[in-house]
């Protein structure tokens, strides 16, 4: 399994471009063969206490799946769609070699 983790801070007046854009991603990703989850946050709406803030957090099957998901059509709109809107991304990749159930 491959777990990517992250955060990306954005432009507030971009925000109401952002939103359409991150649930558009979301639902399409949801779709893809060897997506266990897909998750992209709005955190913190920005604005004069600072950026937009957006967490990222993805389960894929493999790395395959995870290439596939980089050069799917979704994948491009995206880009294009956040374009000059994000101000940094620090998002790391995971390889997992165990999991366990959390226990409640």
């Amino acid at each position: 399994m491959i777990i990517i983790a992250g955060r990306a801070e954005a432009d507030p007046n971009r925000l109401a471009d952002l939103k359409p854009a991150l649930q558009a991603m979301m639902k399409a990703t949801w779709e893809e063969t060897g997506c266990l989850s897909y998750s992209l946050a709005v955190e913190n709406e920005g604005g004069t206490d600072g950026p937009v803030v957006i967490s990222i957090m993805e389960r894929w099957e493999s790395e395959a799946s995870l290439q596939s998901h980089f050069n799917s059509p979704h994948m491009k709109a995206f880009n294009a769609a956040v374009a000059g809107a994000l101000l940094s991304v620090d998002a790391k990749i995971y390889d997992v070699v165990n999991e366990r159930v959390l226990p409640i």
